[in-house]
């Protein structure tokens, strides 16, 4: 079982053309296969079996649709930093699985330092964030301490890797 998530876990060869198809993709995912192929001088069929590789290996994760946060009526991004009060593997489990069921959170990381999580909240405005703040993530089992950023403005925002 080890060896299959090593397998899973690390890196695939990709070559020039790999690349190229995926910072295609990552710009826009509606290509065509024959649109990719012509911007990278190759047949479709080559082109389609290197992206079914890179889907298959996990390379390409997922298709998504990029919404604009305001007009969804989701205007509001928080940055919430969170401590534990006790710090073990059941413990933080139970805090990840109770933040998994809060639609507010759209991004999650485990971190070192002060705090041990980094959440990415959204919400429509300062009052549903404070319902969420009060009402959800103060209720999760084991939280010690929360510290909320608000921001004011978004400079850089990608999900391009390459």
């Amino acid at each position: 079982m080890e060896k299959i998530r090593q397998k899973e876990n690390s890196a695939i060869q990709l070559d020039e053309k790999d690349m190229t198809i995926l910072k295609l993709l990552q710009q826009n995912a509606r290509f065509t296969v024959k649109e990719i192929a012509d911007a990278v001088h190759l047949t479709t069929t080559p082109v389609h079996e290197r992206i079914k590789r890179m889907e298959t290996s996990g390379v390409i994760k997922q298709y998504a649709t990029l919404l604009d946060p305001v007009k969804v009526k989701k205007g509001l991004m928080v940055i919430c930093y969170v401590s534990l009060k006790q710090h073990n593997k059941t413990a933080g489990g139970r805090f990840i699985k109770a933040i998994m069921d809060m639609d507010e959170v759209v991004e999650c990381y485990n971190i070192s330092g002060d705090f041990d999580f980094m959440l990415k909240v959204v919400a429509e405005n300062m009052e549903d964030y404070y319902h969420f703040h009060v009402n959800k993530l103060s209720e999760a089992e084991n939280i010690g301490n929360v510290q909320s950023v608000f921001v004011m403005g978004v400079i850089k925002q990608t999900h391009r890797l390459v």
